[in-house]
């Protein structure tokens, strides 16, 4: 799942018209592909949602408006990041790219200011992948820094990622 969130990141460096439409293609064919395995939503297809629940509290604690969707999840996919690298899940050369590439792109790689780490809390306790009262998340497993779905992680780190990307 990496490789489709590469591709999309591209899309904001490369102003090749050709490599851009190639990358645009290959992401259709990505998602086309996970949701044609999960129609249902059975887990497979979350994971198309890297960095969107960190994203969409942004967007709530922000404003709606006041920066573009992909901005938010960028900010997000770097927090999910993190938050996979601080549990042990990847490299810091996966933690490392993904970053690069995001900004690279010239996208947010933190929240705004505006944004503390109970807002965060607040926002992300009511996302639609909470599931009996436990927030599941996106987050990046193994060398390649494939995509887990999952709720079963520590806490802690978390914690510890709202605290190094929020002021209070």
């Amino acid at each position: 799942m990496l490789s489709s969130f590469l591709i999309h990141f591209t899309l904001n460096v490369c102003r090749d018209p050709t490599a851009m439409a190639y990358a645009i293609k290959r992401s259709c064919e990505n998602k086309a592909e996970v949701v044609a395995l999960d129609e249902k939503e059975g887990g497979l297809r979350a994971t198309l949602n890297l960095g969107h629940t960190f994203g969409h509290a942004i967007e709530t604690g922000f404003g709606y408006g006041q920066w573009f969707h992909g901005e938010a999840v960028a900010a997000g996919t770097v927090m999910a990041v993190d938050m996979s690298y601080r549990l042990g899940w990847i490299d810091e050369s996966v933690m490392k790219r993904a970053y690069n590439i995001i900004e690279q792109a010239k996208l947010p790689t933190t929240p705004p200011e505006i944004m503390t780490v109970e807002m965060f809390r607040s926002y992300m306790a009511v996302d639609k992948k909470v599931a009996d009262g436990l927030l599941r998340l996106i987050l990046l497993k193994g060398p390649l820094g494939n995509c887990v779905f999952t709720g079963d992680y520590d806490r802690k780190a978390l914690e510890e990622t709202l605290q190094a990307f929020c002021k209070s």
